[in-house]
């Protein structure tokens, strides 16, 4: 992508690693009025290609965000996730002082970010209209819970109630004890949509020189998501079976325990990987042409006398060996991870994925970005403080110490 026509807020010298003046989005400048983590997610994928990224946030407090949690060294494990490769700046937007000086910052801007309550922005003089006026250059991307109109666009859209809302929790779990997801799924499809709208925007304007307006919303962006479980429903008249680990119409498909407690998931979907699994793996060659098991339908139909099988071979077995022989039959599998193990899979540690990342409570460990592209280092920038760039940033708007610290004195910062 085209580097962006140089802006008024240059980056700071020395900011970033070896690599980050040779990042795709360098020149880009990011000001995103951002909280919790559909939008900070978003925002972050920008900032690890290259963006500069300033984080508007509240005078003290901050992004209500850095309070989830004090996992992390004393910080939330939210916040560190989604907020590396940020500056912090601080502003009471509801003063004259604190919205006058985010003006002047988007006036020069590529891209606004905002996931305030419904009709906020607007309220404060930074809807799309008024801001593409001052800026007709600027990318407006706006996150919220329902959308912009309908019957729903005031209802409050926290994660779990927007996977309630789209019918994720109707497909997940069991039939007796559905559930939500482990993780934010609306906030990060919507982050990811919002990331993905914005590239193609500025992708756009290099074309035509013209900004854009976006407004993408969670619902929309899980309801998306939800596309097999929702045609599979609406034409074939009842929902997906809620299976856990097991598939609604494949067996054997899901977490078998081993004897020595390791759970090995299987998911096999094809006649030869079944032959190989029941003559190599079972032991049972009877299997392949066993009227309950010779085919996939038979399979699934007889899925509860399979599993007992399965679990009785496999419970005179270790994980280690189990691994095995399934490796030795070429039959998919993997292990069912509990989260403490996550850190030290060899995936990970091997490709040397964790790099250090400073912090306000000093240096933790953080997954590199997941897109590797050839030429491109990864960036792996600190995580700020509250307002910890407010008085760099504003010192670039030509503010010197005295009016810095008189808004600071004010409260506006």
């Amino acid at each position: 992508m085209a580097t962006a026509a140089p802006t008024s807020v240059p980056s700071p010298a020395g900011q970033g690693d070896a690599t980050a003046s040779h990042l795709p989005l360098t020149g880009i400048t990011v000001i995103s009025c951002e909280q919790a983590v559909a939008a900070p997610f978003a925002s972050r994928q920008l900032a690890d290609l290259g963006a500069r990224v300033i984080k508007i946030e509240r005078p003290g407090v901050g992004d209500f965000a850095r309070g989830y949690d004090t996992t992390v060294n004393g910080l939330s494990s939210h916040f560190v996730w989604i907020n590396r490769n940020k500056e912090s700046l601080a502003l009471d937007l509801k003063s004259p002082g604190g919205l006058k000086i985010l003006h002047e910052l988007i006036a020069s801007a590529d891209v606004f970010i905002q996931n305030f309550a419904p009709g906020a922005a607007e309220r404060l003089g930074l809807g799309a209209g008024e801001l593409r006026s001052i800026n007709p250059r600027l990318i407006h991307a706006s996150i919220s819970g329902y959308g912009t109109d309908g019957p729903y666009k005031d209802a409050k859209a926290y994660d779990a109630l927007v996977q309630a809302e789209a019918g994720l929790v109707s497909v997940t779990g069991t039939e007796e004890f559905p559930a939500k997801t482990g993780i934010s799924t609306a906030d990060i499809a919507a982050g990811m949509y919002t990331y993905s709208g914005i590239l193609t925007a500025l992708y756009n304007r290099e074309r035509t020189g013209e900004g854009a307006t976006l407004s993408t919303s969670l619902f929309d962006s899980l309801v998306e998501w939800m596309g097999h479980p929702l045609y599979f429903t609406r034409y074939g008249g009842t929902r997906p079976t809620r299976a856990g680990t097991s598939h609604a119409a494949i067996a054997p498909y899901g977490a078998f325990t081993c004897g020595d407690g390791t759970q090995i998931m299987l998911a096999i979907q094809n006649e030869r990987e079944w032959e190989r699994f029941a003559t190599q793996v079972l032991d049972r060659p009877d299997m392949v042409t066993d009227e309950r098991f010779d085919r996939a339908a038979h399979r699934y139909a007889h899925r509860h006398e399979l599993q007992e099988i399965i679990e009785r071979a496999f419970s005179a077995l270790t994980g280690e060996a189990c691994d095995a022989l399934l490796e030795q039959a070429a039959v998919a599998h993997s292990r069912q991870r509990d989260m403490s193990e996550i850190a030290d899979h060899p995936q990970l540690t091997e490709r040397h994925r964790w790099h250090d990342v400073d912090t306000p409570a000093g240096p933790i460990s953080m997954l590199a970005p997941p897109v590797e592209m050839s030429g491109v280092g990864h960036r792996m920038d600190p995580i700020p403080a509250v307002g910890q760039n407010s008085e760099s940033i504003l010192g670039e708007l030509g503010m010197d110490a005295e009016a810095i610290g008189e808004l600071r004195h004010n409260g506006v910062i």
